[in-house]
C-alpha cells in the first residue's frame, strides 16, 4: 500500500469528537492517535471516525498552501511581495519556477483526503453491525465521496484500493499502489456514494454544521457537472491515467448535464432549513457565520485551543492553523501618519494589527491583480459585492495601541481621528492626478494625496504586489478583544466555508448553458439572477463605515445579458465567490484557465512602485492535473519505471 494510505488518520495525531445526537449540539472532541480495526467495531469507535471526518476539513480549508493552490495562477490571484521566490511565485507560472511534485501546494489535499478516506472505509464497513442507522452511515460516505471528489479533480484517476481491497478499510503493509481511472473514481465511489448520501441523510443535520441532504444533493450535483465536462473535453486536455473519454454506464455528457440541472433544482426547490441572505454583505460578516445560508465549513472556536485545532494567541501558519486570509493580507502596519505637524514630523503607525474583520495579520504573499478591480468588479455602485469583499479602507486604531494623541496629521498636514480612514482605495482611477512622491507626508509605504482629502489614496491603476486592499469577507472575527488590539496574531477562529446554498443556482445555471432542459422561471438567466438580484441590496457600506439601505436589484437584473455564456457564469461565480479558494477548480472544470488566466496586470513588490506592468503566464495542457507528491512515490515499494508511470504526465 501506500504510506500515506494507513489506518492512521489526519497524520498522527487526528482530533476525534465524540458526537452528541441534537441537531444542536456541538462536535465535542479528544484525541486520538490511530484507528484500528478492533476500534471501528464499537459504536464509540465508529462515532469517533464519524467525527474525526469534521475535524479533517480544517488540514485542508483554510491552510494557505492549498488555499495558494487553489487560487495564485488564475484571474484571481498573483504573488504578493512577500511571496517572490516561494511556492506563491511558483504556481503563479509567470516565469518564477516549474511546479514540481516536491514543491506543489496541492499535496495538501492528497496526504490529508486518503487517511479521512480510509477512515470512512472503515465506518462504512463496520457500522451496520454495531447499530449505527443508515444517516450516520450516510455522512461517512459523503465524506469519502467529498474527498475522491477533491482528489480527482487535482490529479485525475486515483487509487479505489488502498492495499486491503477496493474501497476497503486498509489494515495491509504492502506497500504498492494502482492508480484508477477518472471514469472509474466517478462511478464506483463519487457518484454511488452521494446518492446514498442524497437518500439517508437527514433535511437538517444532525448537529450544527452536520452534512445534510442539501450538501449531498450539491456536491452530486456539482460531481455531474464535473464529470460531463470531463466526458465532452471542449479543449482536448489529456487525461492520466490514460483512458477514452467514455462513461462505463453508457450515457453521455448531455446526460450527465441534465442530471446536474435536476438535482440542483431539486435542492433549490427542497432546501430543508437553508435559504440565501438578505445581503451579500450578510453572507460573510463575521458576526453572522454559520447562517443559514452555509451547507458545509471547515469549524473553529475563540474558546478552546484543543476544539479550535490551533493556538489562540500565537500562531505558526502550518497545518491545522486557519490562516490563509493572512496571504492576501498586505502590510497596512506600515502606514505613517504623525503626531505633530509635518513641517517637523514624528511619525507613528496610525493603523495597528488589530483582530477585527478588515483587518487581520499581514503576510502579503498573495495578491489581486488589476483585472479584478477593473473587469470582475467593473460594477462597484449597484453591486455590493465588491464592498462586501475587499476592505478598501483602513482607519486609524492608535488608541488601542497606547497612542494617546487624540488625533494625527495625515495627508495635505490635515487632521484625522480614530476610526477614520487613513487610507482609501479609490473605487475608479481619478481624472486628477494623485502625488505619490511621499516627499512632504511621508506614509511609509508610497501611497498617494490627493488635494483637500486628509486620507492617503491608492488608484486602481496603482495596485501593487505590496499595497492593495485586503480580503474583508474572510478576516479576523473575534468577540474577545475587549478595548485593545486582541489576539491578530492567532489564527483565524471563525469558521472557513466550504460550501454554500447560493453555488446551487450556480450549478444549474452553468448546466443549463451546457444544454440541460430547464424548468419554467429556471433558465440560465433567470438563476444568474438570483444572485444577482440579491447582490444589489445593500445595508451597510464598508469603505464608508456607515448603514446604506440600498435595493439596486432592478438596475442588476436589467444590466444581465440576455445570452448567459460559461464566461458570464464564471464571471459572477468569481464576483460571488471571490478568494475563497474556488477559481482553479472552476477554470480547469471549464477548461478555461488558459484564456482567462493567460496574463494579468499589477505594479511591481517595492515601497512606491505605482507603474502598472502586464505578465503573461505559461499554462500547459499538463498543469491541468496536479502532480503526484515526491514524497508519496518515494513511499511506494515499485520500481522506478513503475512510478515513472505512477506520475502524471509532464512532472517527470
Amino acid at each position: 500500500m501506500m504510506k500515506h494510505i494507513q489506518y492512521l488518520s489526519l497524520r498522527s495525531l487526528v482530533l476525534l469528537m465524540l458526537l452528541s445526537v441534537g441537531c444542536t449540539d456541538i462536535l465535542e472532541e479528544k484525541p486520538r492517535a490511530i484507528y484500528t480495526p478492533d476500534y471501528f467495531k464499537t459504536e464509540k469507535g465508529v462515532y469517533g471516525g464519524l467525527t474525526g471526518m469534521y475535524a479533517h476539513l480544517r488540514w485542508i480549508f483554510g491552510n494557505a498552501y492549498y488555499y495558494n493552490s487553489c487560487m495564485t495562477g488564475t484571474d484571481e490571484a498573483t504573488w504578493g511581495a512577500s511571496g517572490g521566490g516561494s511556492g506563491f511565485q511558483i504556481h503563479d507560472l509567470s516565469g518564477g519556477g516549474l511546479i514540481m511534485p516536491t514543491n506543489s501546494d496541492a499535496s495538501n489535499v492528497w496526504y490529508n483526503a486518503f487517511p479521512n478516506i480510509n477512515t470512512a472505509n472503515g465506518v462504512i464497513e463496520n457500522a451496520t453491525a454495531v447499530g449505527i442507522s443508515p444517516a450516520l452511515i450516510a455522512e461517512a460516505r459523503f465524506f469519502r465521496a467529498f474527498d475522491y471528489f477533491l482528489l480527482v479533480q487535482a490529479f485525475g484517476g486515483v487509487p479505489l484500493d488502498l492495499g486491503s481491497g477496493e474501497l476497503a478499510f486498509n489494515i495491509s503493509t504492502l506497500r504498492t499502489s494502482v492508480r484508477n481511472t477518472v471514469p472509474e473514481v466517478y462511478t464506483r465511489a463519487i457518484f454511488p456514494d452521494l446518492a446514498k448520501a442524497v437518500s439517508d441523510l437527514p433535511a437538517t443535520g444532525r448537529v450544527k454544521g452536520g452534512v445534510t441532504k442539501t450538501l449531498a444533493r450539491l456536491y452530486l450535483a456539482k460531481a455531474y457537472l464535473t464529470y460531463g465536462w470531463w466526458l465532452e473535453n471542449p479543449g482536448n486536455i489529456p487525461t492520466y491515467p490514460e483512458t477514452a473519454r467514455t462513461d462505463p454506464d453508457g450515457h453521455n455528457a448531455q446526460w450527465y448535464f441534465q442530471k446536474a440541472y435536476d438535482l440542483a433544482v431539486e435542492a433549490i426547490d427542497d432546501p430543508g432549513p437553508f435559504k440565501l441572505q438578505d445581503t451579500y454583505y450578510d453572507v460573510n460578516l463575521g458576526s453572522n457565520d454559520r447562517n443559514s445560508e452555509m451547507l458545509l465549513y471547515a469549524d473553529h472556536t475563540e474558546t478552546s485551543e484543543l476544539y479550535n485545532g490551533s493556538s489562540l494567541t500565537y500562531a505558526n501558519g502550518g497545518d491545522a492553523d486557519n490562516f490563509a486570509v493572512w496571504m492576501l493580507t498586505w502590510n497596512y502596519t506600515s502606514i505613517t501618519s504623525s503626531k505633530t505637524n509635518w513641517s517637523a514630523p514624528t511619525t507613528v503607525n496610525s493603523v495597528q494589527r488589530e483582530a477585527a474583520q478588515a483587518l487581520g495579520r499581514p503576510w502579503v504573499r498573495m495578491a489581486p491583480p488589476h483585472e479584478v478591480f477593473k473587469h470582475t468588479f467593473a460594477d462597484k455602485t449597484n453591486d455590493s459585492r465588491y464592498d462586501g469583499t475587499f476592505t478598501t479602507a483602513y482607519r486609524g486604531n492608535w488608541p488601542k495601541a497606547g497612542v494617546t494623541n487624540e488625533f494625527l496629521y495625515n495627508a495635505n498636514n490635515l487632521q484625522v481621528r480614530p476610526g477614520e480612514a487613513i487610507l482609501t482605495f479609490l473605487n475608479e482611477d481619478p481624472a486628477q492626478a494623485i502625488d505619490y512622491s511621499n516627499t512632504v507626508y511621508k506614509s511609509g509605504m508610497g501611497l498617494g494625496v490627493m488635494p483637500g482629502r486628509a486620507d492617503y489614496v491608492v488608484a486602481p491603476s496603482a495596485i501593487s504586489r505590496l499595497v492593495y486592499p485586503g480580503l474583508w469577507k474572510l478576516g479576523t472575527y473575534r468577540t474577545d478583544n475587549g478595548t485593545g488590539l486582541g489576539q491578530p496574531n492567532a489564527a483565524n477562529t471563525r469558521p472557513f466555508n466550504i460550501a454554500k446554498f447560493s453555488e446551487l443556482y450556480f450549478i444549474a445555471a452553468e448546466a443549463a448553458v451546457k444544454g440541460a432542459s430547464t424548468q419554467g422561471g429556471k433558465t440560465a438567466r433567470d438563476l444568474i439572477n438570483v444572485i444577482r438580484a440579491r447582490a444589489g441590496k445593500w445595508r451597510w457600506n464598508n469603505q464608508g463605515n456607515v448603514e446604506k439601505i440600498a435595493d439596486n436589484s432592478a438596475a442588476m437584473i436589467a444590466a444581465t445579458p440576455a445570452a448567459i455564456t460559461i464566461n458570464y457564469i464564471l464571471a459572477e461565480r468569481s464576483r460571488e465567490y471571490y478568494g475563497e479558494g474556488y477559481r482553479w477548480y472552476d477554470l480547469v472544470r471549464t477548461q478555461t484557465w488558459k484564456e482567462l488566466g493567460a496574463s494579468y496586470t499589477i505594479c511591481g513588490p517595492r515601497v512606491g512602485d505605482h507603474t502598472p506592468v502586464t505578465f503573461k503566464r505559461t499554462i500547459e495542457n499538463y498543469h491541468f492535473l496536479r502532480p503526484i507528491p515526491q514524497g508519496q512515490l518515494d513511499n511506494l515499494d515499485i520500481t522506478a519505471e513503475q512510478k515513472a508511470a505512477y506520475q502524471n504526465p509532464g512532472y517527470l
